[in-house]
């Protein structure tokens, strides 16, 4: 069952005692059943912070909750946006804000969970003033990228923006990429507007519980959760998408497991093999989490594990402190 498409809502600044809690960490962390169990006892409200299972047709997927969680518990910001739409961190974090906000009016508590760095960082310390790019851009800087792979399409990128080619790697194309198409917009840099960011950081009182179980049982976690995916239809949902002949640079054609089943249905590949592809890009999708979070992310609790009975307690009662100080009833 998917969320019904909210739009963003008209509101004041947050108060300054608000509440909310955020439960990060990397895929297949047990993130989803921790929010679930805390939002059940606490009666709260799950808000998504993934940017992919805001998508309809990634249900399977994306392992978006089912309806036994969605019975158990509200959940928003889920499957509200068609494939063929692109997401993005502005319009997702005025969302979340105005779901923060309904869930404080209403004596419940927020719970955001999510293992999308770029969405939790927006959320709290908000978001540069990029304008938009141009459809045409962002189009050149993806064909771009493509035709002259990694390595040069940086030291392209480093004509216009030294800085910004020096600091990242060759491998990691959506940030080269998004690199140049805003210095290619408007001159500018992306690190520069960042400096011009005003302030625009949320003023909630977000309590950030991390899960971050050790390496080798996480990439077990994702291979099994992959598996079962297949189990429960994912083959079929990823034919669906194929069916529809979307653009491939869009982002709910690139979610892990979606390319390497499209490759399969295409006769470029067995199944079997398939499914091994997609269950490397899934290990090596939640080693650049662990990356992220481990560097980017200062979490008021950190959990070494993935969810267990003893982690829910730890985290009810680390919540039930913070929500002494920090009521959601207060304003």
């Amino acid at each position: 069952m998917s969320s019904p498409a909210p739009q963003p809502a008209s509101f004041g600044p947050a108060p300054k005692l608000g509440a909310a809690i955020v439960i990060a960490g990397p895929t297949a962390s047990g993130k989803s059943a921790l929010a679930l169990e805390l939002s059940a006892s606490l009666g709260g409200v799950i808000i998504n912070a993934d940017a992919l299972q805001i998508y309809r047709d990634l249900n399977i997927l994306t392992a978006r909750p089912d309806a036994a969680a969605e019975a158990r518990a509200p959940h928003r910001l889920y499957g509200f946006l068609d494939a063929a739409e692109r997401g993005s961190a502005a319009r997702w974090r005025a969302l979340a804000l105005a779901e923060i906000a309904a869930a404080h009016a209403a004596g419940a508590v927020p719970i955001v969970v999510g293992g999308t760095g770029l969405y939790l960082r927006a959320l709290r310390d908000g978001l540069a003033p990029v304008p938009d790019i141009p459809a045409e851009i962002r189009a050149e800087a993806t064909a771009l990228n493509r035709a002259l792979g990694g390595p040069a399409f940086r030291a392209r990128l480093g004509e216009l923006d030294p800085a910004g080619a020096a600091r990242l790697p060759a491998a990691d194309r959506q940030r080269l990429v998004r690199a140049y198409e805003v210095v290619r917009a408007t001159g500018i840099p992306l690190d520069e507007w960042r400096r011009r960011q005003t302030a625009t950081a949320s003023s909630w009182n977000f309590a950030t519980i991390l899960l971050m179980p050790p390496r080798e049982p996480l990439y077990r976690a994702c291979d099994a959760r992959f598996a079962a995916m297949i189990e429960a239809g994912g083959l079929a949902e990823a034919a669906a998408l194929k069916a529809r002949g979307l653009d491939p640079e869009l982002p709910a054609m690139k979610a892990v497991g979606v390319p390497e089943l499209v490759r399969h249905l295409r006769g470029e590949l067995p199944l079997a093999e398939a499914v091994e592809a997609a269950q490397c890009a899934t290990r090596r999708y939640a080693k650049r989490q662990r990356t992220w979070f481990r560097h980017q992310v200062t979490a008021d609790l950190v959990l070494e594990g993935q969810f267990s009975e003893s982690l829910l307690r730890c985290s009810r009662h680390f919540i039930d402190q913070f929500l002494l100080t920090h009521s959601v009833a207060d304003g």
